[in-house]
């Protein structure tokens, strides 16, 4: 059989983010998204023992050997086109501030999740905000990715607020789509898509 042509060309070639090494991208305030090393263990799973990050996340860390488990597949991610996930750090200090990613990444639409996290320390610094906001630039003025997404709990009112922030703008409710320690979830789907 003959493969059935498509009436439209890919958004995004293969190889669009793994032809290049993963790049760091400056906020231009401070901050900096920076590819993650092994070194960064210890902090993700301090990172993990906050009870805030029990509140909003389905995963736990429960050993730093754990975490480097965690970090070897976000490194792997990028190679695989499937993910690609960052470190938020002081530009002066290299001090861990969290992790910005794009999560299911569908290069032929264009298309991908914008994920992130805060560690204790960096909250209510605007922190999430700039790095959701850098990595979005990055990833639709530089690369060229068409949207992305950026969903969180309907109860989570500081990642409302990053959203928004971030320019994604609020889309619907997206009914019982998450399944988190407390029972299911409506989540807060928002987009910005090219040209925002």
């Amino acid at each position: 059989m003959r493969p059935v042509p498509y009436l439209t060309r890919p958004v995004l070639p293969a190889g669009s983010l793994s032809r290049t090494p993963q790049p760091t991208v400056p906020t231009g305030d401070g901050l900096v998204l920076r590819p993650w090393c092994a070194g960064d263990a210890p902090a993700v799973h301090a990172a993990f023992q906050d009870p805030v990050m029990h509140q909003w996340h389905i995963r736990t860390a429960d050993s730093e050997e754990e975490v480097r488990g965690w970090i070897t597949e976000w490194q792997q991610g990028w190679a695989h086109e499937r993910n690609a996930q960052w470190a938020v750090a002081d530009e002066t200090d290299d001090r861990l501030l969290g992790r910005v990613a794009l999560r299911e990444v569908t290069l032929g639409d264009g298309v991908a999740e914008v994920a992130y996290w805060t560690t204790a320390a960096a909250r209510g610094r605007g922190v999430a905000a700039r790095a959701t906001d850098a990595l979005a630039r990055w990833a639709l003025d530089e690369i060229g990715f068409q949207r992305l997404e950026l969903t969180h709990s309907v109860a989570n009112e500081a990642s409302c607020r990053v959203a928004l922030k971030a320019r994604f703008a609020p889309e619907g409710t997206k009914r019982r789509a998450l399944l988190h320690s407390d029972g299911w979830h409506d989540m807060h789907l928002h987009a910005r898509v090219r040209g925002d």
